[in-house]
């Protein structure tokens, strides 16, 4: 049977105006004749009214508060507290987004040093899609397995080619972007993981350099740090900057996964008078990056850029893209043959990646997710003759030893990942990364939030989930039957027909 029972919200709203108003003349009365005490709740009632009659009559931006008053206020309430009920009482272990409860859970056990195992079966759902990766008949040794080691910048036979011994890296995320202690608590886990951090695009590093550890300095569209008025690059601050010893590659960002075709975003809220001095940008104001470098304006001017960055800083230097168009792409290393100009790295950004501030559609409608791009990318190079030439590295969601496998299964030789390292610090997924009021003290500048971030434990937190992907990452590749990440291809991976990898031969135009 249907019911007919519906509230008549103009009614209640009615009864409930008029119902303040009785109750403080109520209590107002029990005041005076009763004890005092009632009058407690004749103030309270008092100050409803007041509050009411702004809402009703004095405020006009919000049609519910004028016509229903302070019943429609509950509605607000209950709106802005509905992600945390959903997360913590309603959604299952499995359909959180961007990151399940079970994926989080993974990464708080890794980070902790708990025993990650699980017991009764897996809660994924099975079926013809999934991306699996191949064990075999016949597992490897692991004390056979081959030392983790990839070389950027040895194609070019540099002096100061870097090595990468760990099979996970932190991916790129500034001091603007994170407070101070959640800056110092990363760098200092990645000196005790022995892997490196990337800046992010925030200018010159303090925060990144105070605890020795190696870094990837990320010049952004805006070039933060290493800048000229006008926004071109100033040679003599990047030569600076190359000189530090901690500062091992450089990274030219020319799109990232969560926002490809539009500049940084920095809201006005997490703007203080230091960033301001860093960045060198205005207080008040968000802080708005070009949406390609003034340099780079089709893939001639941006593969000469890239060798005058190599020139002039004398590190190994790569690119860092989400993939749209494989097409340009393609046109992109073929002026690279022609120039002799290669990257040392591409890194490549799958369209599922994270930031700390972006316009919905963005996020949502643009970008190739990363499963998709990586093959399509690895393809490319080998076509064009390049793949020896260069170091890939691969982002999007790699929180987990499963997913970094099979990038490096699909293309990548090192996996990167900012919202892991986020998590190993105590992140909540609050997602208010874009507002200054992160609860956890990591994405803001506010004191008394950073307050509880202590750099020492969150430190070691980080080191531990280092230590614990390197660790899983030799007991996958055991299973696999393999003694190397390197010797990983397609062939390792299980792709139903339903998500056969694109092929080049089809690019998108």
């Amino acid at each position: 049977m249907t019911s007919t029972f519906a509230v008549d919200l103009e009614k209640t709203s009615r009864t409930a105006n008029v119902g303040i108003v009785l109750l403080f003349l109520l209590f107002g009365a029990a005041g005076i004749r009763y004890s005092f005490y009632f009058h407690f709740f004749t103030v309270a009632f008092f100050f409803l009214i007041l509050l009411n009659l702004h809402w009703r009559y004095g405020q006009r931006t919000h049609t519910l508060l004028a016509n229903f008053g302070f019943l429609a206020q509950t509605r607000y309430i209950v709106e802005s507290i509905g992600p945390e009920f959903r997360q913590y009482l309603f959604a299952s272990d499995t359909e959180e987004r961007p990151f399940s409860r079970v994926e989080r859970a993974e990464v708080y056990r890794k980070a902790k040093g708990i025993d990650s195992s699980e017991a009764f079966g897996t809660l994924l759902d099975f079926g013809d899609k999934e991306l699996k990766l191949r064990h075999s008949f016949y597992p490897a040794d692991k004390d056979d397995l081959d030392a983790f080691d990839v070389a950027v910048g040895a194609a070019r036979g540099l002096d100061t080619t870097y090595h990468v011994r760990r099979p996970i890296m932190i991916s790129a995320m500034s001091y603007g972007a994170l407070g101070q202690n959640a800056v110092r608590s990363l760098a200092r886990g990645a000196k005790l993981a022995g892997t490196v951090m990337n800046t992010g695009e925030g200018g010159y590093p303090k925060y990144h350099l105070m605890e020795g550890c190696d870094l990837t300095f990320q010049m952004g569209t805006a070039k933060f740090g290493v800048r000229t008025e006008d926004g071109h690059l100033d040679e003599s601050k990047l030569a600076a900057l190359a000189a530090l010893d901690q500062i091992k590659m450089v990274e030219i960002k020319l799109s990232q996964g969560a926002k490809p075709g539009k500049g940084g975003l920095l809201p006005k809220e997490k703007v203080t008078d230091e960033i301001a001095e860093l960045r060198g940008v205005r207080l008040g104001h968000d802080v708005i990056s070009p949406a390609h470098h003034v340099e780079c304006t089709c893939a001639a001017s941006t593969v000469e850029f890239i060798g005058r960055i190599q020139q002039v800083s004398g590190l190994p230097t790569g690119i860092k893209f989400c993939l749209g168009r494989p097409d340009e792409l393609r046109a992109m290393v073929q002026e690279m043959g022609r120039q002799d100009t290669f990257p040392d790295f591409i890194t490549v950004d799958g369209g599922e990646g994270g930031t700390g501030a972006a316009p919905k559609s963005f996020m949502d409608d643009l970008g190739l997710p990363l499963f998709t791009a990586l093959p399509l990318v690895h393809r490319i190079l080998q076509e064009e003759g390049a793949r020896d030439r260069l170091v890939v590295f691969a982002a999007g969601k790699l929180v987990s030893p499963g997913r970094q496998l099979k990038a490096l299964s699909l293309g990548a030789d090192v996996a990167y990942s900012a919202r892991g390292f986020l998590l190993a610090l105590g992140c909540i997924q609050a997602l208010q990364c874009n507002r200054n009021t992160c609860p956890v003290g990591i994405t803001t500048h506010q004191a008394h939030l950073q307050r509880g971030l202590d750099i020492e434990d969150k430190a070691q937190r980080v080191a531990n989930y280092v230590g614990a992907l390197h660790h899983d990452h030799v007991e996958l590749l055991a299973a696999m039957g393999t003694t190397s990440s390197h010797r990983l291809s397609e062939k390792n991976m299980y792709l139903p027909a339903q998500t056969t990898m694109p092929s080049p031969d089809k690019e998108l135009s």
